[in-house]
């Protein structure tokens, strides 16, 4: 008797569920995706109780007949590919024929669709067809799903809470409506409004209906190609982080995808504008012929592989770094009116949190969410087309010379021997001492590194050091290394090494500690060994060791100095850690904190 059978359609469905619907945010993605690719200029997403009881999605795309109204809930089952060639030039978001039929498994679904004429509606339950009847002929598709795993309750166990359901979803809907400024998206749950586009086209408002005015305002506009990408979107000052690359969002062809590397070349591209551990906001739109790239790697379609990927993220990283090398990027400190209270109603919510389980890695999120007030100039844009364009923050200004990128200022004193207070025509100016020496030395240092020149200084006193043998092999493996870099280093007995001269970049006075850490390093990074960070880092830390401490008097003159070797960094804004070295208040700042003008 034979063992092996051939599953029936029901239970294969409900397998390939377990892949396509992994939550709430599942549904809500596959059936976005089909009403944009059909078409749809408006799309409205409503949820109860964070979509796990309903999710009801209304679009005006362009129908379905009766036919095709009942012939999409079958498994692969699509429009969109007819044949093995059109894998390699997809145009749609979907495309595999699955998101349907595996959500009618798991949920009672109801489909109501026209073209124009008759319209059918069609409702299934548990993967059966429970009843196919006609319906009133509004032009475009609803399709309303009730009762998410109800008879799979090991994956209804498994479904985070309510907050974090509706976190992932508004996450998504954010994404997509930034990938497509064209569309008018609306969210609610519960009949709260959590999103609302204009479809205007205008990416600038889209990000501003999504992170505010504040954010808006700071962010940068970029535009770059090559032979085979074209690239064009916006990215934030490096003054406005996030604490995850949640907010690195990458869209392809209209597609909102992730890819590890090209988020890392990213994020290395705000390098020493901005702490390391925080992440720049980025809506980044990539164009690129549908044969360079391939989607169909996961169910989910988001991850996705590059054809000539070098090229890409040559263009994304050198695009990024001219646009910050000709800002101005000091952060301006500006007056703020006291926040009104406001009814419930009129709250916005702003999801801004990252989504659970990325590929990348797994975020925490916080449960406990509460209304967000806004102060009056947080409120969104009204959504009007006579409305005029959102401008970018206007206080950045493009220079053609790198050098006049830094403003010229006059120190006037300093404050608790640290900051140093300067002034010029238009406002007045904070310097960190020790953020703005940091600076100043880790170009120096940098330089000497690239340059790599003969200079070294012999120890009166050679210093010797011994390692645990393990550290003692890592260390001799780079002896040639120590010694491009104006060491003098050789073995002393077992396990110990003697260093007899150093470069002259060392801080003076502290020049043990200083090898020591070199060498430390070294030993550290024997696993990711890169020279160019090495180097980076390195520079970095002698940096760190060589500057002015803070709570330390500086005269006027050394002020001044230190000014002027500032303005003569390629980044004179953040010190190599990415920590400002200069903030600003406008003339006009001051005389509203003041009271001097009105508000």
């Amino acid at each position: 008797m034979a063992v092996i059978k051939i599953m029936d359609e029901i239970l294969s469905n409900k397998i390939a569920a377990g892949e396509v619907v992994e939550r709430c945010s599942s549904v809500v993605k596959e059936l976005v995706e089909n009403s944009i690719d059909a078409g749809s200029t408006e799309i409205n997403v409503d949820l109860i109780e964070s979509g796990i009881k309903e999710i009801k999605v209304t679009d005006n795309g362009k129908g379905m007949d009766k036919e095709d109204a009942i012939m999409a809930f079958n498994r692969h089952a699509t429009s969109k590919i007819t044949d093995e060639d059109d894998l390699y030039h997809i145009h749609t978001l979907g495309f595999r024929g699955e998101a349907l039929a595996s959500i009618a498994s798991v949920t009672d679904i109801e489909l109501i669709t026209s073209m124009g004429d008759i319209g059918t509606k069609v409702n299934i339950k548990g993967g059966k067809i429970l009843s196919v009847e006609n319906s009133d002929a509004r032009v475009g598709t609803i399709i309303c799903v009730r009762d998410l795993f109800y008879n799979t309750p090991a994956r209804l166990k498994h479904l985070k809470s309510l907050y974090t359901e509706l976190a992932n979803i508004t996450d998504y809907m954010n994404k997509i409506a930034l990938s497509h400024p064209e569309i008018r998206f609306s969210v609610t749950n519960d009949s709260k409004e959590l999103l609302k586009t204009d479809g205007s086209n205008n990416l600038l408002k889209c990000i501003n209906s999504i992170y505010g005015i504040n954010v808006t305002k700071k962010m940068i506009d970029i535009k770059a190609s090559n032979s085979d990408y074209e690239i064009e979107g916006f990215i934030s000052l490096p003054e406005v982080y996030r604490s995850s690359r949640n907010n690195i969002i990458t869209i392809v062809n209209g597609r909102v995808v992730r890819n590890a590397d090209l988020n890392r070349t990213i994020n290395d591209s705000y390098h020493s504008y901005k702490p390391d551990n925080y992440y720049p906001i980025v809506v980044l739109n990539i164009s690129v012929d549908t044969s360079l790239v391939d989607v169909n790697i996961h169910p989910t379609k988001m991850d996705i592989k590059f054809g000539n990927m070098e090229e890409l993220l040559n263009l994304v990283s050198d695009t990024i770094k001219d646009k910050l090398k000709t800002k101005t990027l000091i952060p301006h400190i500006e007056s703020t009116i006291p926040k009104k209270k406001k009814n419930y109603e009129e709250v916005k919510l702003n999801f801004d949190i990252p989504t659970v389980n990325e590929v990348e890695e797994e975020y925490i999120i916080n449960n406990d969410f509460k209304e967000v007030e806004k102060s009056d100039n947080d409120n969104i844009v009204p959504i009007d087309e006579k409305n005029e364009d959102i401008k970018i923050y206007d206080e950045v200004e493009v220079h053609e010379d790198v050098k006049d990128i830094m403003p010229v200022m006059y120190p006037v004193g300093l404050v608790h021997g640290t900051y140093i207070i300067c002034q010029n025509e238009i406002g007045m100016y904070i310097i960190d001492q020790h953020a703005a020496k940091e600076r100043v030395n880790y170009e120096i240092v940098k330089d000497k590194l690239g340059r790599k020149l003969h200079e070294n200084v012999p120890m009166m006193f050679p210093l010797t050091i011994e390692y645990t043998n393990s550290e003692y092999i890592i260390l001799k493996e780079n002896f040639d290394f120590l010694r491009e870099l104006n060491f003098e280093i050789d073995e002393f007995g077992i396990n110990s090494v003697i260093v007899k001269a150093h470069p002259t970049w060392l801080p003076v006075g502290n020049e043990d500690n200083a090898i020591k850490k070199v060498l430390e390093l070294v030993i550290s990074k024997e696993k990711n060994f890169d020279l160019n960070k090495f180097n980076d880092h390195l520079a970095a830390t002698m940096a760190c060791k060589m500057s002015i401490k803070a709570n330390t008097s500086i005269t006027m003159d050394e002020m001044q100095n230190l000014i002027d070797d500032l303005r003569k960094c390629k980044n004179p804004f953040n010190c190599p850690h990415g920590r400002p070295t200069v903030i600003y208040y406008s003339k006009s700042d001051l005389e509203k904190l003041f009271k001097r003008s009105g508000f």
